[in-house]
């Protein structure tokens, strides 16, 4: 299938590793021109680096941090002055600290509040200015009934567990609290999935991919979970049989 991607341009937040690689190489792969957006400045350039070769589209690296509004506006019109226009953002933001509710602190809670709402916020701000405060899919709803009338729509992927390059410290913080073996910690989210594994960074960047394309249009307002149909609640059933 031709998703109509060929030759649009896009930013990608949190794009050095993990998903937000996955997916600014999948996009790339399509025949889109894409910026990509992180701390680290030496690990985001051998990504754009490594993609650019790949696919001979065009990869942007721009130095960011998205807790700084100022960095989230710098991204922006960066991203917009090497590509000519933008056609796409994906919100990507880095990760939160891993571990089980009642052991995150308030410095934990803070830390994922301030990257994966605030961190979003701002690009959003700067793409379309105005919308209501609210977080997730409000956020997602929100935007999608205020900018509709642009042509511009709006979707969340929240993704259950995936393979990345921190999925072993999430096992680790797993372990820690639930006082299992890693080895222990490390099945309890393939056995909460009725597909007995969890996901690979594809098949979350094929989905995003797809949500991007011309053709989805009308899949506007919503999120979509990527989680094998993950029920959560078995992970703590199953370490309570220890």
């Amino acid at each position: 299938m031709d998703l109509k991607l060929e030759g649009k341009t896009a930013l990608v937040t949190g794009g050095s590793v993990g998903i937000g690689k996955g997916i600014a190489r999948a996009l790339a792969r399509e025949g889109v021109d894409v910026a990509i957006c992180a701390r680290r400045k030496e690990p985001l350039e051998k990504t754009a680096a490594e993609i650019a070769r790949e696919t001979n589209r065009r990869i942007v690296a721009i130095p960011a941090d998205l807790s700084k509004d100022a960095d989230a506006k710098n991204f922006v019109a960066q991203g917009h002055k090497a590509l000519g226009r933008v056609d796409i953002l994906v919100n990507n933001a880095g990760s939160s600290p891993g571990g089980v509710l009642e052991h995150l602190s308030e410095a934990d809670w803070e830390q994922s509040l301030q990257l994966k709402f605030m961190g979003v916020k701002p690009s959003y701000w700067e793409i379309a200015p105005g919308a209501a405060n609210a977080a997730g899919q409000n956020l997602t709803l929100s935007l999608a009934g205020q900018y509709g009338k642009h042509n511009i729509s709006f979707c969340a992927v929240n993704p259950g567990p995936v393979r990345t390059e921190r999925w072993a410290g999430l096992v680790a913080a797993m372990s820690r609290d639930m006082n299992l073996s890693y080895e222990e910690a490390d099945k309890l989210a393939p056995a909460s999935i009725p597909l007995g594994r969890i996901a690979e960074v594809e098949e979350v960047a094929n989905l995003v991919v797809m949500l991007t394309s011309p053709l989805m249009h009308m899949v506007n307002g919503t999120q979509i979970e990527v989680d094998g149909g993950q029920e959560k609640s078995l992970m703590d059933r199953l370490r309570d049989r220890k």
